[in-house]
């Protein structure tokens, strides 16, 4: 299959609405390095690179019309590898400070047992849907789906269990019914009910995709019927730029935060504590392609002084095909790299 040939379908903009497509993001990448890993300190962090990115790009992340924020974590390799609590309570603060509330901010993940397992979701016996008074909405619930958007892709449903459960995966239609297997259901709160929202990744090595980041938890890991992809490096590499390309969810992806607390250099994306590195950095930008090669090059140089080969660079077409559908620049020869001055 041809990159650039369209495989997403949707209701195709109601009454002929048009979207504009974002411009490509910038090579900017602003980094902070923490004392620690506290609350206190993630939340200087997060107030830091986010002011750096308002002072550069003069913008602002105060409310607007719809007056709502998506945070998207990562949950699913498990408690030892996922985005870390302090960091986005520190993001939340930095937002009530713009003007939201904590009602105006909803967390966004994969799968509740994963969330909870993460600490973004309490125990059951709690009945509660919240962390720290900040909604968190479960993708595999399949709530936040609906049937008019869509990633359409001719490969069927995979019915052979990767690292997660495909049948909770598959949340949104029976796996019997052939036309919807072609369909990958987009998150519609992203797309449709916020200002912006806030990628939030955490890093690993891939089998099929050489790297487990930005683009990974912006595409196959916000939308349903995707592991059927991962048997297919290739197939998963266009799914991943085409998804990432869709208009409708690019518009309101505003920023990705990634903290450097803990990354796997081998055998993710399953988490294990051997194979995990860690450095006092968080990491800001809109270009996820960069963050996603600068982290590449992180992981490779783990990989080296562990004694293991480097990342297969045909598992890391994800960056190239993710170039040419302008979601940004992999060079990281050219990132512009900025260290946010830190503020009292």
């Amino acid at each position: 299959m041809a990159l650039g040939q369209s495989l997403f379908a949707s209701n195709y903009l109601s009454a002929q609405e048009t979207y504009s497509v974002p411009q490509p993001p910038t090579n900017e990448v602003i980094s902070y390095e923490v004392e620690n890993f506290s609350l206190e300190e993630y939340t200087k962090a997060a107030e830091n690179v986010i002011s750096a990115y308002e002072e550069s790009k003069q913008t602002s992340f105060s409310p607007g019309d719809l007056g709502k924020v998506g945070l998207k974590v990562y949950s699913h390799s498990g408690a030892g590898l996922s985005t870390p609590e302090n960091l986005v309570e520190g993001v939340v603060q930095t937002l009530l400070k713009r003007g939201y509330e904590r009602t105006d901010i909803f967390i966004l993940g994969l799968h509740s047992r994963t969330l909870r397992d993460a600490g973004f979701l309490p125990p059951l016996s709690h009945r509660s849907y919240e962390f720290n008074q900040v909604f968190v909405r479960s993708l595999d619930t399949g709530d936040y789906y609906n049937e008019s958007w869509f990633y359409d892709s001719p490969l069927p449903a995979q019915t052979t269990e990767y690292w997660i459960n495909i049948d909770e995966e598959n949340s949104v239609a029976s796996i019997e019914d052939k036309e919807v297997e072609r369909k990958s259901y987009l998150p519609m709160p992203l797309m449709h009910e916020v200002d912006f929202w806030i990628n939030l990744p955490c890093y690993s090595d891939h089998p099929s995709l050489g790297i487990n980041g930005a683009l990974l938890n912006a595409t196959l890991w916000n939308a349903s019927n995707t592991v059927r992809f991962l048997k297919n490096p290739a197939s998963a590499s266009v799914a991943v730029a085409e998804m990432g390309a869709i208009p409708e969810l690019r518009e309101k992806w505003a920023l990705n935060i990634v903290s450097l607390q803990h990354y796997q250099f081998v055998g993710g994306p399953i988490f294990n504590s051997l194979y995990t590195a860690s450095e006092p950095l968080v990491l800001l930008s809109e270009n996820p392609v960069m963050l996603d090669s600068m982290m590449k090059d992180r992981i490779n140089n783990q990989r080296k002084k562990n004694g293991f080969a480097p990342l297969d660079e045909e598992t890391l077409k994800i960056i190239a095909y993710s170039e040419q559908m302008g979601l940004g620049e992999g060079d990281t020869s050219r990132v512009n790299l900025i260290e946010a001055k830190k503020k009292q």
